[in-house]
């Protein structure tokens, strides 16, 4: 399923390559939040809840 995921970089990353990238698609859904690393498409994929996404992009806005 990942393969056919369509991933959109992250607003916050404009900072000299630390990008991830997340399925916003997927999220809505299925409430399930992947996200990755925009330099290694092909390596890990975190899944995180509704609430552990607005956890991360709080500490993105607040820490970047």
């Amino acid at each position: 399923m990942t393969d056919s995921l369509r991933w959109t970089k992250s607003s916050y990353s404009d900072n000299g390559g630390q990008c991830i990238e997340w399925a916003p698609e997927h999220a809505a859904a299925t409430g399930e939040f992947k996200i990755r690393d925009s330099k290694d498409p092909h390596g890990p994929i975190l899944a995180l809840t509704r609430g552990a996404f607005a956890g991360l992009v709080e500490f993105a806005r607040h820490h970047g």
